[in-house]
């Protein structure tokens, strides 16, 4: 497939829980990037052929017996290197400087003097009463103790003489802090210096641009074949399922599945949207009960993941033969799906398992097309926009793939699944009605594995606890907890309590991400 991104940034992943916000970073300033592993061959590099590359932090210290080390020749490529807290270590180590433990962990706001205006920090105004101060966010416990030569420092804190540091050419940069993250203010400055006035890319990278990289991929992988499509009626599946439709028309069938594991009225909705909306060949599958019999006795949330993803392909490649043969399956999978399934590209950590990625099986009759895969959220629904999507689809809050599976501490039953079906209803509504909807990443309700005891019409019960989840977040890779108005807690409380039979107490989750997840399982 061609790549139509010109100007590219390489993003050298180092396992930081900041990696991907340097790619966003990157993206809201128009400009291309991808994130790449650490031990990237360097061939590989020069016939990526980058603007520049961006070294992210690491959990790591330069000097530690499995230290994260890339080969020194990045550094003679020509291109402007910029390496970030242990990017910038090292970068240190390997140009021949000394990176030591610091006498006091560095770590939250700093205020960084800057000793040299021009370059990265062109422009950049003071934050602070402090002469030439900006606010910067500090993590780390190594510092650099000398430069390698050819270097010089061009901001300091405090506690590190060298906070930010180049090269005489100005093509090599380092920074101690970490400009990708909120509590740096003036770092989307940093990013804009580092890749207008340095690595000379203009801001170009659209959704518009986007469109037209993917249709022509999507066409040249398919070479005129068929493509089935995983629609849940989400925004992710959605969005995947009219952009494939851009690039191959009626070669495209779409197949809803209903594995009675959805919200109430759920398929109803999915289906009649679709058919009001769009023009594009549409399936329905009902499944409800071949996967509530794969799910009996299973308690385990990996094991829930992984045989409903096993499932899926399963339909899938039933509805193929049943219809004609088909190729590919495209799927809805976003970015943060990748990250926290596996080790995509760097050593970053698997959380979880999500259906569409790790939860599938290892040997299907279908090739994947995931023309999202490398996308937030909020990129995804920049992407509907772009193709002319009706709002009520793009603004639809994010539903796991397992559906209410995993929102089901313990064994999943249909008279479990039910009450929870009523109960999210009354959330969701709620929350519509409160005019928050759109103002929350995610709410919805969560059925706990225990019972309590409780007074209804003078009479003892002993009945179930729904927990509710309601989180605040861009992209879903960090969130925090919404602070609901107590009034509003209080009417979805007492209207589950009444009117969901089963169910004796509702307790809220206050719990953000990291070092929770979004999802109880």
């Amino acid at each position: 497939m061609r790549d139509i991104h010109q100007e590219k940034i390489l993003i050298l992943d180092f396992g930081s829980q900041y990696t991907q916000l340097i790619a966003r970073r990157v993206r809201e300033c128009r400009v291309y990037c991808e994130i790449v592993p650490f031990n990237i061959e360097i061939e590989k590099i020069k016939k990526s052929n980058p603007k520049g590359i961006i070294l992210s932090g690491s959990p790591s210290s330069v000097y530690a017996k499995d230290a994260l080390i890339i080969d020194k020749n990045v550094f003679e490529l020509g291109v402007p290197v910029l390496g970030i807290c242990y990017g910038m270590q090292l970068m240190t180590h390997l140009l021949g400087g000394v990176v030591s433990k610091s006498a006091k962990r560095e770590y939250g706001k700093a205020e960084l003097m800057i000793d040299d205006k021009s370059d990265i920090f062109k422009k950049l105004k003071a934050q602070s009463s402090k002469l030439k101060a900006i606010t910067v966010w500090m993590s780390h416990g190594d510092r650099i103790e000398n430069m390698p030569d050819g270097f010089v420092s061009i901001a300091h804190t405090d506690n590190s003489p060298v906070a930010a540091m180049k090269s005489r050419d100005s093509r090599l940069f380092g920074l101690q802090f970490h400009p990708e993250v909120a509590h740096t203010p003036k770092g989307m400055d940093i990013f804009k210096n580092f890749l207008y006035n340095i690595c000379h890319c203009s801001p170009s990278w659209t959704m518009a641009s986007f469109v037209e990289y993917s249709v022509e991929n999507i066409r040249s992988a398919v070479n005129k074949k068929r493509v089935m499509c995983a629609l849940s009626g989400g925004v992710d599946s959605s969005v995947t399922a009219v952009l494939v439709y851009k690039a191959i028309g009626d070669r495209l069938t779409c197949v809803f599945v209903n594995n009675g594991l959805l919200r109430k009225g759920e398929a109803e909705k999915v289906l009649s949207t679709f058919r009001d909306n769009f023009h594009i060949n549409l399936i329905y599958a009902d499944a409800e009960e071949r996967f509530l019999n794969k799910l009996k006795g299973i308690t385990d949330p990996e094991e829930k993941r992984k045989i409903i993803g096993r499932e899926f392909i399963a339909v899938f490649e039933e509805e193929s033969k049943r219809i004609g043969g088909f190729d590919f399956l495209a799927q809805g999978t976003l970015y943060p799906d990748v990250i926290e399934s596996v080790s995509f590209k760097g050593p970053s950590a698997t959380i979880k398992t999500h259906h569409n990625v790790g939860g599938l099986p290892t040997e299907m009759e279908f090739e994947l097309i995931e023309p999202l895969r490398e996308l937030f959220k909020d990129e995804v629904r920049l992407l509907g926009k772009e193709l002319n999507m009706p709002d009520d689809v793009l603004w639809r809050q994010p539903f796991p793939g397992p559906g209410l599976a995993i929102r089901i501490l313990g064994e999943v039953t249909k008279e479990r699944l039910d009450i929870l079906r009523e109960a999210d209803a009354v959330v969701l509504e709620e929350i519509k009605r409160a005019g928050l909807y759109r103002e929350i990443w995610q709410s919805f309700a969560v059925l706990l594995p225990v019972k309590t005891v409780g007074v209804m019409g003078d009479e003892r019960t002993y009945e179930n606890v729904i927990g509710l989840r309601a989180v605040t977040s861009t992209d879903g890779m960090t969130a925090d907890w919404a602070r609901l108005p107590y009034d509003l807690l209080c009417n979805i409380s007492n209207r589950i309590i009444n009117e969901v039979k089963g169910v004796n107490r509702v307790v809220y989750d206050i719990s953000s991400k990291p070092p929770s997840t979004i999802e109880w399982e």
